[in-house]
């Protein structure tokens, strides 16, 4: 049954099969392992992160095709729950209209860029998904009456995944009982069931062809196969599962702007987790998430315990200072692809092979 549900596609290494056990059941309940506001939201965005990074991951690190407009998509997401939110009110309907009216522009757009730009070469191809994505960010600036601007868009979502909504009075096992705690659960779900979906994909033939097609090109298409069709068909996937991911955003923060899921900060730190995690594995997106996103959330609190222990040595002080946290986390990336050059997953895997 678990084989079934993987598509096949076990750990094969048993380091790696306790990791993504302790993620999903670190997850599943973080809201009563780690209480606090922070710790939720930390958690949130781990859900979220890991279905975009899987969804760029089917692109590049299956299909080969280097875009950087996957945070365009990731934007429409999150703009369509924010706009039909704000237009329709605080409604199931209007997270139903928002969401299908995203996935439209986004099916739209990749096949227009697809169609338009995948019989060009890798590098020129980049190009333009970077333009197009730089004009669509200048676009949802300026169109302040639908978009917000630069202020963007605060809404209210149906009560039941509302804060202010409680299940039940009392606290249980030191957490109440409310909305956020539905809403998270909701995240929870919705991710869960999407990186299945991922993994159903790139196990099936159609994935098989991706991979055939980032190995050599130019064989499959001398076996037969439509490598332009099948390059567009995942582009056009892969934006429409970074476009469910800017929904889970937008519905998690209630609010949305240019910065918040349009910004080109996002797209370098999905190009960091897919090489952290591991190009080409899906479960690369899970582990290198949560260690992405820990590190960006906590190594400030970190560096803050370590600077106040050596107060004593002004040197080492100021080598911890907690505004440093950005030289930190590029030495942990430095250091993570010095060690792990196929990504954590990837050297796993490898050393089970041997």
């Amino acid at each position: 049954m678990l084989t079934r549900l993987l598509s096949n596609d076990l750990p094969r290494n048993k380091v790696l099969a306790v990791l993504l056990v302790a993620v999903l059941l670190g997850l599943a309940f973080a809201p009563f392992i780690f209480p606090g506001v922070k710790a939720l939201n930390v958690a949130a965005k781990i859900l979220v992160f890991i279905v975009l990074v899987a969804s760029f991951d089917l692109l590049l690190g299956y299909t080969g095709i280097v875009s950087f407009a996957h945070t365009m998509f990731f934007g429409i997401g999150a703009y369509g729950i924010a706009i039909a939110a704000t237009r329709l009110g605080p409604s199931w309907g209007a997270i139903a209209v928002g969401l299908v009216c995203s996935l439209a522009v986004s099916l739209v757009l990749a096949l227009a860029i697809g169609l338009f730009s995948l019989r060009v070469r890798a590098i020129f191809f980049a190009m333009i998904t970077l333009a197009v994505a730089s004009a669509f960010q200048t676009l949802a600036s300026q169109l302040s009456e639908f978009t917000g601007g630069e202020d963007g868009l605060t809404f209210k979502l149906p009560e039941l995944i509302s804060p202010s909504f409680e299940f039940a009075e009392e606290p249980f096992l030191g957490v109440s009982l409310d909305g956020r705690l539905l809403c998270y659960y909701l995240l929870f779900v919705a991710a869960v069931v999407l990186v299945l979906m991922l993994l159903r994909i790139v196990n099936s033939p159609f994935g098989r062809v991706l991979q055939a097609i980032r190995e050599n090109e130019f064989r499959a298409e001398a076996i037969g196969y439509r490598v332009v069709v099948y390059r567009t068909l995942s582009a056009v996937l892969s934006a429409l599962f970074a476009t469910l991911a800017g929904a889970m955003l937008a519905i998690w923060l209630r609010y949305n702007g240019p910065d918040t899921s349009l910004s080109f900060e996002i797209m370098i730190d999905v190009l960091l987790i897919v090489v952290i995690g591991g190009m080409g594995t899906i479960y690369g997106a899970a582990i290198g998430a949560v260690l992405f996103v820990v590190a960006q959330s906590y190594l400030q609190d970190l560096l803050r315990l370590g600077n106040e222990a050596v107060s004593g040595l002004p040197w080492l002080a100021a080598l911890l200072s907690p505004d440093r946290w950005l030289l930190w986390l590029g030495v942990l990336f430095v250091l993570s692809v010095y060690y792990f050059p196929t990504g954590i997953v990837g050297k796993l895997r490898a050393r089970s092979a041997r």
